[in-house]
């Protein structure tokens, strides 16, 4: 059974029907295969049509549908051998965030990932994807074994947000963001960040200093969720925050793959099927196994000081001012 979002419920009514039909079909001597086949076109053109104007809010959902392919998905289907290392040789491990060695496309490559979590204590062990500062710090110091083996770095994004506990802070939260955002733009070997569904905050920016930042097309990346921007700005003493607030928040913080391309923040969107990443895994993994494989053939051309440059000036360059008399 797939999770609905609820405005997907139009197509769940059709597809319930599909599949009770198909239970009342099996071994009876029932001739509805036409019928079938006439509601099956009817819930893909249905769907087509919702996904083909959906809004941010919306697309901030998808991002955090539970069953959207995580880190560890993308190791296993388009990587090969990967190897996880462990721990950040300060403090402990923190396993919101997977870090290891692997082979893409016969490269080795060093991947480095948020991981959620499906099944309930699975999300509490993985912290729901909201990394502590010994996370940073693993993922750092996999990057720098990266360089020094002169190995490609692939990061995979989807947390909500740096875990803003007072355990984290007291072990140095922000110096850990700060750290990794630092380093990474000295780091001597070519970086690909692929935002895979939700990129919040810093805790998000901590693993996407890349040469190339790259977006699945229904993932959002943004400096605060809308639940915290519609708080900021609109919640009252003892009000509720309605839906309302959410869609006006999602549209103003501009956090979709489309508006972040529209701007130059990132450099490409990686088309998904139709409803979405986790309505077809293979399909998913071959659209952003042909973009990575691009991106890193054409980085590994480049001289490293020329890459550490481009990748400096990429950042340098984002925003604009504009003066007023």
């Amino acid at each position: 059974m797939h999770h609905y979002l609820d405005f997907e419920r139009p197509v769940a009514e059709l597809e319930n029907k599909i599949e009770e039909l198909k239970r009342l079909a099996d071994g009876k001597d029932m001739n509805i295969t036409s019928e079938i086949k006439k509601l099956e076109k009817k819930a893909k053109d249905l769907r087509a049509d919702i996904f083909a104007k959906i809004t941010p809010w919306q697309k901030t959902l998808i991002a955090r549908h539970p069953e959207r392919p995580y880190t560890l998905d993308y190791t296993k289907l388009i990587m090969e051998d990967f190897i996880e290392l462990h721990g950040d040789r300060r403090f402990a491990d923190d396993t919101s965030i997977v870090a290891g060695f692997a082979k893409f496309q016969g490269v080795p490559v060093a991947v480095i990932g948020h991981q959620k979590g499906r099944t309930t204590k699975e999300r509490i062990e993985r912290n729901f994807g909201q990394p502590h500062p010994e996370g940073y710090r693993k993922a750092l110091r996999i990057m720098k074994l990266a360089e020094r083996f002169g190995r490609p770095i692939f990061t995979f994004i989807d947390t909500p947000g740096a875990y803003p506990g007072i355990g984290a802070e007291e072990r140095g939260q922000a110096e850990a963001i700060a750290k990794n955002l630092l380093d990474m733009f000295m780091i001597k070997t070519p970086i690909i960040a692929t935002v895979i569904g939700e990129g919040g905050s810093g805790g998000a920016l901590a693993l996407a200093v890349g040469d190339a930042v790259l977006m699945l097309e229904h993932s959002v990346y943004s400096v605060i969720s809308p639940e915290g921007c519609a708080a900021i700005l609109w919640k009252k003493n003892g009000t509720e925050l309605a839906q309302g607030e959410y869609e006006k928040a999602s549209e103003s913080l501009k956090m979709t793959a489309q508006d972040l391309y529209s701007f130059g923040v990132i450099d490409e969107i990686i088309p998904e099927p139709v409803g979405g990443a986790h309505r077809d895994y293979p399909e998913t993994m071959e659209a952003v196994k042909k973009v990575l494989k691009n991106h890193l053939a054409e980085l590994m051309k480049k001289p490293v000081d020329l890459l550490l440059e481009e990748r400096y000036e990429k950042f340098r360059s984002m925003g604009a001012v504009e003066e007023s008399l």
